[in-house]
């Protein structure tokens, strides 16, 4: 299922007494960071926009100034919530590539046509995705995120087919 939006970071805490606060992202590329100028913080089940004033790389993390957030007792108030993106505002993907959100629950088949189970997350490992599989039963197979592996990916139809390598499962 298409996500509305992606979370893109968690405020973690603030950062000085300026109303600056301390995000840990999400994203592939911190640096996407750095071009936003809005974002959408979830607070209580509320999406709450704000401006972006100024982004900042800092140690793996992200330090952000919001428009209207002036002080460390405004920061304060949003630690722990999440930052959201609307689709729309997101970077545009090359072909073939695709949002780990959107891949989330999608019905993984081997090529021959049984059901594995469903994508239950993806993590990056530098040299190659691996794709973590569930089915009903709680059993997970491990697929790497390999072009022999992962034949094709069909979003809109919430379908993976994969061909199993010898000795991955």
């Amino acid at each position: 299922m298409k996500q509305k939006y992606f979370e893109i970071g968690q405020i973690v805490n603030t950062f000085g007494i300026k109303g600056v606060i301390k995000v840990n992202p999400f994203t592939d590329d911190v640096s996407e960071f750095e071009k936003i100028k809005e974002i959408l913080i979830e607070k209580n089940k509320e999406l709450i926009e704000f401006q972006v004033e100024e982004a900042k790389l800092h140690k793996n993390q992200v330090l952000l100034k919001l428009k209207g957030i002036n002080d460390i007792n405004e920061a304060e108030k949003l630690k722990g919530c999440y930052i959201k993106l609307p689709r729309e505002k997101a970077k545009k993907l090359p072909k073939d590539t695709y949002f780990i959100a959107d891949l989330i629950g999608v019905e993984v088949y081997s090529d021959d046509g049984k059901l594995l189970g469903k994508v239950n997350d993806i993590y990056n490992t530098g040299s190659a995705d691996i794709y973590e599989i569930k089915d009903e039963l709680g059993k997970q197979i491990l697929l790497p995120g390999t072009k022999e592996v992962i034949k094709q990916i069909d979003v809109d139809n919430e379908k993976i087919i994969v061909h199993l390598i010898d000795g991955l499962i």
